[in-house]
């Protein structure tokens, strides 16, 4: 009877799943969405009843007409932009995470390298992009590292937040059974941290993306492979707006295809465990 009844049980909770799904989907799109439309909307009538030159402000119509000649062109900057950005964001990641780790393990390296990281991120990049391009030379090397500068600090910073984070309970009682600090880092302190690294990834996946076409306005063409970057500049300089709204939006993708690769990593990481990637009842 019992064991009927915790059956019953089980399937009743488990039955409305698939519906409340398939209910959330429309509350999950549908803002966006409307959103979405309303601004092409109020963007389309703004031009259109203030008459807007196109090489001032391009409607959404000017835009669209234009993708199918900038979409092929659009390829190959794309693909270059990509590869330093990612290659970048790989970089800060690594920096980011290990720099984090020293910082997190030894309170005289969090007091030597802290106050360097927020210099970092406080420097100009633009104003340092040019002593790049004399030391590393015009090209991918030098978007990649102008990317890696933008990106690292907050990987860095977040990842050390989340170390620090760390319930002081179970620290102790790691400390009570003997544990030693290396295995108190890598079973308790980096799993604990997993969310706060993942926010620190999830900004940075926006921050290298800027820092490789910041490189590539100051950098150019290096072997002959112009990015996004020296598109849109070149775009601008022409005045073909509707060609350089075209541009920025294959940088939004760029960074919105990193973003999204994150987003999914955390969820496969997190959602059997960690209260951050669990459903919640509204």
């Amino acid at each position: 009877m019992s064991t009927t009844i915790d059956q019953t049980t089980v399937e009743t909770t488990r039955a409305p799943v698939g519906p409340r799904k398939r209910r959330d989907l429309p509350r999950t799109v549908l803002p966006p969405a409307v959103a979405f439309v309303a601004f092409i909307a109020i963007w389309q009538i703004l031009v259109t009843a203030f008459e807007m030159p196109v090489y001032l402000l391009p409607g959404p119509a000017d835009v669209v007409g234009a993708m199918g000649e900038a979409i092929p062109s659009l390829v190959e900057p794309t693909l270059v932009t990509m590869e330093e950005a990612y290659l970048g964001f790989l970089l800060a990641a690594v920096v980011g995470f290990g720099v984090a780790l020293l910082m997190a393990r030894w309170n005289v390296a969090e007091r030597g390298l802290y106050p360097y990281m927020v210099l970092l991120q406080t420097i100009p990049i633009i104003a340092v992009a040019p002593l790049l391009v004399v030391w590393l030379g015009a090209g991918t090397a030098t978007n990649m590292v102008v990317a890696a500068m933008i990106a690292v600090f907050p990987v860095a910073a977040n990842t050390l937040t989340g170390l620090k984070s760390t319930d002081r309970n179970l620290v102790q009682l790691y400390s009570m059974a003997g544990a030693g600090k290396t295995f108190e880092m890598f079973s308790l302190r980096i799993p604990y941290a997993l969310p706060f690294v993942f926010t620190g990834l999830r900004i940075a996946a926006g921050s290298s993306v800027i820092g490789a076409i910041v490189g590539e306005f100051v950098a150019g063409i290096g072997g002959g492979r112009g990015g996004l970057g020296y598109v849109i500049t070149t775009n601008a300089t022409q005045l073909l707006m509707p060609q350089l709204f075209c541009a920025v939006l294959a940088a939004s993708l760029v960074s919105l295809v990193l973003f999204g690769v994150m987003t999914l990593a955390e969820k496969l990481l997190l959602r059997r465990w960690h209260d951050s990637a669990l459903p919640h009842d509204e």
